[in-house]
């Protein structure tokens, strides 16, 4: 088993007890060089809201999409879209990905700006 399959059976068990939860939940996806986050409603289809280091907001106020503090602004950004759609609480998806580094300061961010996992 590779670096990828594992993950993504790791990422497979999580969003299957999400789905037990019935409730939205913050997915993101991290590359080398930026990193992603959608808010996914109860049903999975539908995208409430995303924010990636490619936006014009985030670029402008990072330098480098690939580290913390370009996480920590993502992790803003997705926590003011949420509560500007009406979201409040959610799951948190971490696609299989350690709660470590970038993937612990989007989630910290998202925390301190309102919304609860």
């Amino acid at each position: 088993m590779d670096k990828k399959t594992g993950r993504l059976r790791r990422a497979k068990r999580t969003r299957a007890k999400i789905r037990e939860l019935g409730v939205e939940r913050l997915c993101i996806f991290r590359t080398p060089r930026h990193i992603y986050a959608q808010l996914i409603g109860t049903s999975g289809t539908n995208v409430i809201a995303s924010v990636s280091t490619l936006d014009k907001d985030v670029k402008a106020n990072v330098s480098n999409g690939g580290n913390i503090s370009a996480a920590s602004a993502v992790g803003k950004m997705i926590a003011d879209k949420a509560k500007a759609a009406g979201v409040s609480k959610v799951a948190f998806d971490r696609s299989g990905f350690k709660y470590h580094g970038r993937v612990k300061a989007l989630a910290e961010a998202a925390r301190e700006n309102g919304l609860e996992f």
